[in-house]
């Protein structure tokens, strides 16, 4: 009973400091990776690609469901069946990086990641958000992915893909990393998901 109220005055404390909190992850929990060519691991082999040294760190099944290329228009469309071929017990939304480079509406943009984390959350998985950085000699991440973490009370990794982006050493190309680059992105996506509870 005492474990019990610690464990809702915990909760409460950490709710009303307005930081989101996730159900932590088992064993047995699957994620799912959802995302673009930053996803799927563009310039370098699978094994390491983000997802994949992500299910290292953990040990357990991360889902490697990136597409290169894709805008939030294409992935809003395609995340019902991952969804349902998956059902997992969170999702990590890395999108928006196509829509950017491409000059596309952002507030279409949002509307799309939006419509995304509501269907994520009607699954009944926990989501959280990776940002993408504006077009911009100084990166930061584009405004929309902090509004839409604040409005839909999730999980923001806000700063790693800019902080990259900046570093010709963790880059394969461009836009895209490398071994060390990748990695990277695993190691603060995995402390994101301990800094909220997830493990």
């Amino acid at each position: 009973m005492m474990r019990s109220l610690l464990s809702l005055l915990l909760v409460f404390t950490l709710s009303a400091c307005g930081k989101p909190q996730l159900t932590q992850l088992s064993d047995d929990s699957i994620v799912l990776a959802f995302g673009d060519s930053l996803t799927a691991g563009k310039g370098v082999q699978a094994d390491e690609a983000y997802p994949a040294k992500l299910a290292e760190m953990m040990g357990i099944t991360v889902v490697n469901a990136g597409i290169s290329g894709e805008t939030t228009k294409q992935g809003l469309q395609r995340l019902p069946k991952e969804l349902e071929k998956h059902s997992p017990d969170l999702v990590i939304l890395f999108e928006g990086g196509n829509d950017i480079l491409r000059n596309y509406d952002l507030t279409q943009t949002k509307q799309n990641l939006n419509a995304m984390i509501n269907l994520i959350k009607q699954s009944g998985a926990q989501v959280v958000l990776v940002a993408v950085p504006r077009k911009s000699l100084l990166s930061s991440a584009a405004k929309f992915y902090a509004e839409l973490a604040e409005e839909q009370e999730i999980p923001l990794q806000k700063n790693i893909v800019a902080s990259l982006i900046k570093q010709a050493d963790m880059k394969s190309d461009s836009v895209h990393f490398n071994q060390a680059g990748y990695r990277a992105v695993a190691v603060a996506i995995k402390e994101l998901l301990e800094d909220h509870g997830a493990i």
